[in-house]
């Protein structure tokens, strides 16, 4: 029997591989142990739980960004979430650590250090955090997403997918998809999605463009995200929805894909071989553009600033290449080399390594 303890959380880009990995990891051996760590205020708080697995907690510590009062506490509080994962390692019989980023990772890649036990580091985003940058260095193995991304003794692993992005045969899936978004299989679709909350300056230009796209023979599925108001035009050929809780049906419809540019929504499109418009989103410190590169450079997508992402820029930019089925099929050809749908297996194949090693 294995212990494992995987180490992450706060947003869903840290918790879905995670749980991915998981859920591999379980299915591979019933009789292992799997835990995951993580804070009472992230994601995984409500996510872990219900997917059936036990969550240890640690302190949420930030790592301080200026010298302030909460800069001048932050060593005694880190040293006690160290103890807090040293703690767990030891009650539980841990093995191996693996984290995916986040507040819970850093103290446990020094917690497993400090305990000898190996580690293993997985970096979803082309920018790694502050988090899988401490633990790069001492880890037993580094997964990464994409190719570029600098973390030392770093190997190109992906993304560990959903279960259902992995498995979906789109050819297969079409029929089903457009029934139920109420559109035609046999006509080409443009997905537009800005993740569950919208995008804000998508849907302005597709407010503002919606029937040039229809113009140009296309169909058009829209995800507005829950807090949009943006109105339904209610008119054949145009699916708008606030959300979508089956987006592999979504994938499995889409021709092209016009979307923000996380790391997860890249992965999850260049494994499905989809040719994409980005438009990473503006704020932060630039990830999302970076996250986009490999599909860029590939042929298999274009990038589109979001400052300049309006109305005019769909006709100018996005129309044109609708009526440009020869570039679609050189996009969608490209994008077939550049995702992976192997991702878990992959971090599965690391975590073994460190075991024996």
């Amino acid at each position: 029997m294995t212990s494992y303890l995987l180490a992450g959380g706060g947003t869903a880009g840290h918790v879905n591989p995670l749980l991915a990995v998981a859920d591999s990891l379980r299915e591979r051996n019933a009789d292992d142990t799997v835990l995951v760590l993580g804070t009472k205020e992230g994601l995984e708080a409500r996510l872990v739980p219900a997917r059936g697995y036990e969550l240890l907690i640690v302190d949420k510590v930030p790592f301080p960004r200026r010298p302030n009062r909460q800069a001048l506490g932050f060593p005694g509080r880190f040293r006690r979430a160290i103890a807090q994962v040293r703690a767990h390692i030891r009650e539980h019989g841990v093995d191996v650590v693996v984290g995916f980023g986040g507040y819970a990772s850093a103290p446990a890649y020094i917690a497993a250090r400090r305990e000898n036990v190996p580690f293993v580091v997985h970096e979803a985003n082309a920018r790694p955090g502050l988090a899988n940058k401490l633990g790069a260095g001492r880890a037993a193995a580094v997964g990464v997403a994409f190719a570029g991304t600098p973390l030392k003794h770093s190997e190109v692993v992906g993304m560990p997918l959903r279960r259902e992005i992995v498995d979906l045969d789109r050819a297969a899936r079409r029929a089903e998809a457009a029934e139920a978004f109420g559109l035609d299989a046999g006509r080409p679709v443009l997905l537009v999605f800005g993740g569950s909350l919208g995008a804000q300056r998508l849907n302005e230009a597709l407010a503002d463009s919606w029937g040039d796209v229809l113009a140009a023979g296309w169909q058009l599925l829209h995800v507005t995200g829950e807090r949009s108001e943006l109105a339904d035009p209610d008119v054949p050929g145009y699916a708008m929805r606030r959300y979508v809780d089956r987006m592999d049906l979504a994938f499995a419809l889409a021709d092209l894909i016009v979307s923000r540019a996380g790391s997860a929504t890249v992965s999850e499109i260049s494994a499905l071989g989809i040719p994409a418009v980005y438009v990473p989103y503006a704020v932060g410190n630039g990830e999302q553009r970076l996250n986009a590169a490999s599909a860029v450079s590939a042929g298999a997508a274009l990038l589109l600033d979001d400052g300049a992402f309006t109305g005019d820029a769909v006709r100018e930019q996005i129309i044109p290449l609708l009526g440009d089925r020869e570039r679609i099929g050189r996009m969608a050809a490209a994008a077939e080399n550049v995702g992976t749908r192997t991702g878990t297996e992959n971090v599965v194949a690391m975590i073994d390594r460190a075991l024996t090693n």
